[in-house]
């Protein structure tokens, strides 16, 4: 009887080990919103790490967060590192590319409470008095993260806190 359920067990750890294995090496969360604001102005907001605090999602998980800017004051060059509780985590960003009230690509490294290096990009179309944000991060998915992806899953974890700081974005961006 203990061999059986010994057995049923090492086959359950191999399928889903072999599953795993059948999954994609990079992964991508996406998220859109519209604001009516001008482009220039959600650019502004997004491409100046100081104004992050005023609308992304994680600024307030740590009441005592601690905060580090360095390099360009904004735009490509501009960094930011953080240093928070267990749900702000550690990490790193730094702007890769900004490309005028278009596009701002981030680098961005987490080293606590997991260590991950992926990139954010946020891609800002304007028509007429309408803004649309394409918010994506895309990175690199280990065989580990597979697995684990196989019981939780990035998209709804990551989606819904994009999500929030989009309507957090628009909130701010729309204010006059």
């Amino acid at each position: 009887m203990l061999l059986t359920i010994l057995g049923v067990i090492a086959l359950i750890i191999l399928m889903v080990l072999v599953v795993a294995a059948t999954k994609p090496d990079t992964f991508r969360v996406e998220r859109s919103g519209s604001m009516q604001a001008p482009p220039q102005k959600v650019f502004a907001l997004i491409e100046n790490f100081h104004e992050w605090t005023s609308w992304s999602p994680w600024e307030h998980l740590d009441p005592n967060l601690k905060r580090t800017y360095g390099g360009a004051e904004k735009g490509k060059g501009a960094t930011y590192a953080w240093q928070g509780n267990a749900q702000a985590g550690e990490g790193r960003m730094e702007i890769l590319e900004a490309t005028p009230v278009s596009r701002v690509l981030i680098k961005i490294d987490f080293f606590k409470p997991f260590e991950a290096h992926n990139q954010v990009e946020f891609a800002i179309t304007g028509d007429g008095g309408l803004t649309r944000v394409v918010w994506s991060m895309t990175g690199p998915q280990a065989f580990m993260m597979k697995v684990m992806c196989l019981f939780m899953s990035m998209d709804k974890m990551v989606g819904k806190d994009f999500e929030k700081g989009l309507i957090s974005l628009k909130a701010v961006a729309e204010r006059t």
